[in-house]
């Protein structure tokens, strides 16, 4: 099995990069081959615009989806955005991992999300959810926050963490078609002990451990592409 992880902290000593080094270490141990993704190191730009591209749909207009179509039926697409997308599409299990800031994820990974699961390489029209084009393939997301448990429970005054990462899940992920495995949350980071820390470092490497014994390879995405056609592509306009 291969495990993407993309990595949205910009600290190289943080807790989310502590998390992202012992997934690493367990994926490899157990037999396993992971790549990281790096957005901050890597200087990776969340800004999307006509520099996404190589080819031109409209120089008069810019609709970004229109540009991403273009650009996925004729390779158009910017180096940064080739690398990203060949990434993914040798992943059989994706992993966002990402602090908790304002809520949602930190804005670089929003734009990665925006720039690299782009139209007609992640999403067509008729291809989402249950018959998304990466269908068969998991993901996770690996989450820390600054609240304690108590404050993302359904009487704290953040609400469950389950509706605070909906969109996420729903929105990011499940939109292309991964199954989305329960994220996994390392509470109050910044407050806990070193044994505490130590604990939520095993327990996430027991758990992509679990999950590789029993994911099944990705089916190529090629395949998924071609299943959809002269007519999807007709139907995006």
């Amino acid at each position: 099995m291969h495990v993407l992880i993309v990595h949205a902290h910009p600290e190289p000593q943080s807790f989310n990069a502590a998390l992202t080094a012992a997934a690493v270490a367990a994926i490899e141990a157990a037999g396993h081959t992971a790549e990281v993704s790096d957005l901050f190191a890597e200087g990776f730009d969340p800004v999307a615009g006509r520099h996404d591209f190589t080819t031109c749909a409209d120089p008069e207009r810019f609709h970004y989806q229109r540009e991403q179509e273009h650009a996925a039926r004729h390779g158009g697409f910017s180096a940064e955005i080739v690398r990203e997308q060949e990434r993914v599409r040798r992943a059989d299990l994706l992993v966002l991992q990402f602090p908790l800031w304002w809520g949602s994820p930190p804005a670089i990974l929003k734009g990665w999300c925006e720039r690299v699961l782009a139209y007609g390489f992640a999403y067509v029209d008729g291809r989402r959810f249950d018959t998304g084009l990466f269908k068969g393939r998991r993901a996770v997301f690996s989450v820390t926050t600054g609240g304690t448990p108590e404050r993302f429970s359904p009487e704290g005054v953040y609400g469950p963490i389950g509706t605070v990462l909906y969109p996420v899940e729903r929105l990011f992920l499940q939109y292309m078609g991964y199954e989305v495995m329960e994220p996994f949350v390392a509470y109050a980071a910044p407050r806990v002990t070193p044994e505490d820390r130590a604990a939520y470092l095993a327990a996430w490497q027991a758990r992509l451990v679990e999950a590789l014994a029993s994911a099944p390879a990705a089916p190529p995405l090629e395949d998924a592409l071609a299943s959809v056609g002269a007519a999807a592509w007709a139907r995006s306009g």
